[in-house]
């Protein structure tokens, strides 16, 4: 009303339509919709409602057909039964009808083998009857033995039964409804008693004799596979309780008790096979199952040992694991006998063990080899200083005391070995060994002065003692090389020798001793490897002399090229005592006075003493022949080159050939390098103009000139070439810490010049510097 109201109070227009006409078409369209939906909606419950009830009538008739069908099923069955008794009578009346054909056809002869027949008859009869008894008679007795538990009595009364009755002998090929009730009685009478022998052989306190009756019961009954797997199952049980009982004394016997352990399971396998045989045969498939239980009780085992075991870095570890195998494959062997082969796969389960421990005690004792200097530092700096020799002599027993502390810590793992441990890681002990000698080669490298090549990094670790003057340098090669040339392969060698005689006196397959023999080739190719690792040191040793012999403090090189251009302008050949320059004099004068203390220091060692002299020299010509800085000077352009340079040049190597032949020690490498040498100086020299034609003499003459000079050096006959020699050395003291620190036994006094250096007269470290480089 009041919308009426507000449009009458409002002027209209034709082309306006009123709100009041709006609401009222819509509305009605509305509830059209809805009352059409709502129709639709009962219609469709209605639908569903029907669908619902034909549904339910449908299973419901469903239900009475299964049942139906399922009567029918029994039906059917009941009409089969009947069928077959009608077939059996109408076959029965058949036979009758012959018979009484016969019998009318035969007159007399019927009436006869009728009467027989009647009395064949009841003979059947009466025998059918006292089977009958027998048969309940005997199932009463059964009845009267498994009450009481009377095993054996009921075994005998069953395989009696069934000799005497054939029914019970059937393959059972015929179905379940054709079985007698007699023979399902006698069937389940026989379940029973399996039953009993069953829970006989469960027992855990049943003894082997009442085990081994059980299992023959069950294979007499035809329960044989039921019977083996009773006999697995006890023997797993007792083997798992006398491993829980011996357990807590494992971290009282550390080293022996995995030999104890392995001792126990491979002794229970050797038992249960031995009854398995005895009892069920030797059928491979007995045999099998043998073995798949044996694999898993060794599998445990195995990790039984590692659970208890010491921690792996210990000695005691390592010599557990070793006696473990050792007992563990001397057992496999015994089995071996039985037709049990393990020792393949006890290897495979035990090696990676085994590895481990032999890895974790080379690393302690590399450790322990990290540690022989900090323990020798006390006797390294020692106070005795009353005589040269004193010193020299308490320096080489520190150096051999750490020779043989590196020993016993070789020896300390060599013993923990087994021989058995030895034959099948004997690769990988040499291999472990190597490790540790290149660990004690590190250490001594180490102690010796640093060269020129080692890194800023290997500066800034703490050294614990270092090894100063000639004689402790030589001291300690000379304990290198006797630890890698003598002890270490003996300890090796002896180690291996003791493995093979054991192995040889043992009883069992080779597969089962042990697959690695130390032959000569492989222990010669280890030596090989020994001595690599020992020519680190010994080249570390000639790289830092020589280096400290032609550098200066300050880097400057002291065998410089240029002192072959500022000489005498003569030749050289017109000469009549001409000696090498200066610094290959000094050379010869350090060689000479090192070669005197290793006279001392390597006494009976005259092996390494020429093998270090050598490689000495061989490093010299080495320098030279690398070196461009050497060679940038003759390549000069602006350097005018003299056939006087090249004269001496050559006779400096001619010499340095000599010094190795006259002390003992020719080296075919230092021949070949200085040849080398004289062929690039000889052809820089003739590239600036200097003929080698008209320049050199014969290498007759330089021969001669390097071994005069030699002579004349040693004898000390040179007095004005040692005094201009005086003039172009100057005297440091870089090497030694101190002057009263001499670094040879046999040092009297010092002299100027290494020019009249001799064997009877050598002197501390000098160095030379040209004063007008």
């Amino acid at each position: 009303m009041e919308s009426s109201e507000e449009e009458d109070d409002f002027p209209t227009h034709e082309w306006i339509t009123p709100q009041s006409s709006i609401t009222a078409i819509h509305q009605s369209d509305t509830e059209k919709g809805v009352r059409k939906i709502c129709t639709e909606l009962l219609d469709l419950k209605d639908a569903v409602e029907n669908l619902c009830g034909n549904m339910q009538s449908k299973y419901l008739a469903f239900l009475r057909l299964s049942e139906e069908v399922i009567e029918i099923e029994q039906e059917i069955i009941e009409l089969q039964k009947h069928v077959s008794a009608q077939g059996i009578l109408v076959q029965d009346l058949m036979s009758g009808v012959c018979r009484e054909l016969e019998v009318w056809h035969k007159c007399n002869s019927e009436a006869v083998s009728t009467e027989e027949n009647i009395q064949a008859s009841k003979a059947d009869f009466s025998s059918t009857s006292e089977s009958e008894d027998i048969k309940i008679n005997f199932l009463e007795t059964m009845d009267v033995f498994l009450a009481e538990h009377k095993v054996e009595e009921a075994l005998l009364a069953f395989d009696a039964e069934e000799k005497r009755c054939a029914e019970l002998n059937d393959s059972g090929e015929n179905s379940s409804d054709e079985i007698s009730a007699y023979k399902a009685d006698f069937l389940k009478r026989k379940g029973m008693l399996v039953d009993q022998l069953v829970e006989i052989s469960e027992q855990s306190s049943v003894s082997n004799g009442e085990l081994n009756k059980a299992l023959s019961g069950l294979v007499k009954l035809g329960k044989g596979s039921l019977g083996h797997q009773l006999l697995l199952k006890a023997y797993g049980s007792r083997l798992q309780k006398k491993i829980e009982a011996f357990l807590p004394l494992c971290s009282i016997y550390l080293e022996t008790y995995s030999a104890t352990l392995s001792q126990i399971v491979f002794s229970t396998i050797s038992l249960a096979k031995k009854e398995s045989v005895l009892i069920f045969g030797d059928a491979p498939s007995y045999t099998n199952r043998i073995v798949q239980w044996a694999e898993c009780e060794i599998e445990a085992f195995i990790h039984i040992v590692k659970e208890n075991a010491p921690p792996s870095e210990t000695a005691s570890a390592l010599r557990s694991a070793s006696i473990c195998l050792q007992a563990s494959l001397s057992h496999c062997s015994f089995l071996e006998s039985q037709g049990l082969k393990f020792s393949k796969l006890l290897m495979v389960l035990f090696r990676p063990y085994l590895e481990e421990v032999l890895d974790m005690n080379i690393r302690r004792a590399k450790k322990r080899v990290l540690d022989l200097a900090r323990d020798d530092d006390t006797m390294f700096f020692s106070s005795e200083t009353g005589s040269p020799l004193s010193a020299a002599a308490s320096s080489n027993i520190m150096l051999n005391s750490t020779g043989k502390k590196f020993m016993c810590i070789v020896e300390d793992i060599l013993e923990q070995l087994t021989p058995l441990a030895v034959s099948h890681f004997g690769g990988t002990i040499l291999h472990k060994l190597l490790q540790l000698f290149d660990k004690y080669v590190e250490t001594l490298i180490k102690a010796l002065p640093p060269s020129e090549d080692d890194t800023p990094i290997e500066h800034k670790e703490i050294i614990h003692f270092r090894a100063e003057t000639d004689a402790q340098q030589l001291a300690l090669l000379g304990t290198a090389f006797t630890v890698a040339d003598e002890l270490l392969p003996m300890a090796v060698s002896r180690t291996f020798t003791v493995q093979a005689d054991n192995n040889e006196g043992s009883s069992g397959s080779s597969e089962s001793i042990g697959s690695f023999a130390l032959s000569t080739i492989e222990f010669k190719d280890w030596r090989r490897h020994l001595q690599h690792s020992l020519d680190k040191l010994r080249d570390h040793f000639c790289l830092q002399y020589i280096l400290t012999f032609i550098y200066s403090r300050e880097g400057n090189a002291r065998l410089d090229a240029r002192m072959y251009l500022e000489g005498k302008e003569d030749d050289l050949f017109w000469e009549s005592d001409p000696l090498p320059s200066l610094p290959f004099q000094a050379l010869f004068g350090r060689l000479q006075q090192l070669a005197s203390v290793a006279g001392d220091v390597l006494l009976g060692k005259e092996k390494i003493q020429k093998i270090l002299l050598s490689r000495l020299t061989e490093t010299v010509v080495m320098w030279i022949s690398n070196e461009q800085e050497f060679w940038d000077v003759f390549e000069d352009k602006s350097v005018q080159l003299e056939r006087f340079g090249l004269q001496q040049l050559i006779l400096d190597m001619h010499f340095i050939v000599e010094i190795a032949v006259c002390g003992g020690y020719p080296s075919r490498n230092v021949q070949q390098i200085v040849s080398a040498i004289i062929t690039r100086a000889i052809g820089t020299f003739s590239s600036k103009g200097v003929d080698p034609q008209s320049a050199l003499p014969e290498d007759e003459w330089f021969l001669d000139a390097a071994k005069a000079a030699i002579n004349k050096l040693l004898l000390g006959t040179s007095g004005s070439e040692a005094s201009e020699a005086d003039e172009h050395i100057i005297i440091h003291d870089d090497i030694s810490d101190s002057d009263e620190t001499l670094s040879s036994p046999s040092t009297v006094h010092s002299v100027d010049s290494f020019a009249s250096a001799n064997m009877g007269e050598t002197e501390s470290p000098v160095y030379f510097t040209d004063p007008e480089t």
